[in-house]
């Protein structure tokens, strides 16, 4: 039973950073009906900015403070990237067909991927410590400082997203933009500035994974944002792409299961799961567990 706690300790701590990329998949495409697969590498460039400036503050000693600083700047920086994003790669080519923003997509995804490896070099580089390390033994199961600063943060900002969205003017005009464009705009609704937000928005809270991931696993490298953009990607659709509370039931659910795979199987099939659990759900629910089934005219 010690063990199984554990494994589900692990897995909310993974999970909750694949909920927080997935909901910049799921903010995008719910405003915009796209799937931005540059979101990915935007959470490799958040961990890299979130490295660059801890090594900044390498001379002052290991805190909360410090670990904050470094989060709230690699979230200014990656919500300037994904501004000029969308600035400069999508919002030119928002009316052509859906097969030109796929290939647009793609093409900013191998654009900063090739630029990381230029910028920050191929090897892979370590976090020093941000915070510091503590131990704790709750019932028997093993928590450590990061565990408990990833899980905490995350669902902090995940609570503070979800209020941004339904409280606030800018959050209400999100929602309608989501759900109708075209009318928003005659209702007189900035909709460049909402996509805009959107961007920025999801930006921000995939850098701040970035920064969390590599406290807890301090190895990054250029093409990290690959596999992790996936799964991330893949949590989305599990909880119906398009819906917030979908996309961080869905992040959860793939680093449970990744765990225990891990745990009570074998490591090789780490990265499969996410995939079976891909193929399952468009065969099973292809809207996804809170998703909906919308009927479009012909």
């Amino acid at each position: 039973m010690t063990t199984f706690l554990q494994q589900i300790v692990n897995g909310l701590s993974l999970g909750s950073i694949y909920a927080l990329i997935a909901l910049g998949y799921t903010m995008v495409y719910g405003v915009l009906r796209l799937i931005n697969f540059a979101h990915g590498d935007v959470y490799m460039v958040g961990a890299y900015v979130g490295y660059y400036l801890s090594r900044r503050m390498q001379g002052r000693e290991a805190s909360f403070v410090s670990a904050l600083l470094v989060m709230l700047g690699s979230m200014a920086a990656c919500a300037i990237l994904g501004l000029v994003i969308e600035r400069l790669a999508y919002r030119p080519v928002r009316r052509a067909s859906r097969l030109t923003l796929l290939i647009t997509a793609i093409g900013v995804s191998l654009f900063i991927e090739n630029g990381g490896q230029l910028v920050f070099g191929p090897d892979p580089k370590f976090f020093p410590s941000l915070a510091p390390h503590y131990d704790f033994l709750v019932a028997g199961v093993h928590l450590t400082s990061e565990q408990l600063t990833v899980i905490g943060v995350s669902f902090l900002l995940m609570i503070l997203l979800r209020l941004f969205i339904m409280r606030t003017r800018t959050g209400k005009a999100m929602r309608a933009v989501s759900f109708n464009l075209d009318t928003a705009r005659l209702m007189g609704i900035s909709t460049d500035w909402i996509i805009a937000v959107t961007f920025a928005l999801g930006s921000a809270l995939a850098a701040a994974g970035g920064v969390l991931i590599g406290m807890q696993i301090p190895k990054i490298d250029p093409l990290m944002g690959i596999i992790y953009g996936l799964k991330a990607f893949v949590a989305a659709v599990l909880g119906g792409i398009g819906n917030v509370p979908g996309a961080v039931i869905g992040g959860l659910l793939i680093g449970t299961s990744e765990v225990m795979v891990v745990g009570y199987l074998s490591s090789t099939y780490r990265d499969a799961i996410a995939f079976g659990i891909l193929i399952l759900v468009l065969l099973l629910r292809p809207q996804g567990i809170l998703g909906r089934v919308q009927k479009e005219k012909v």
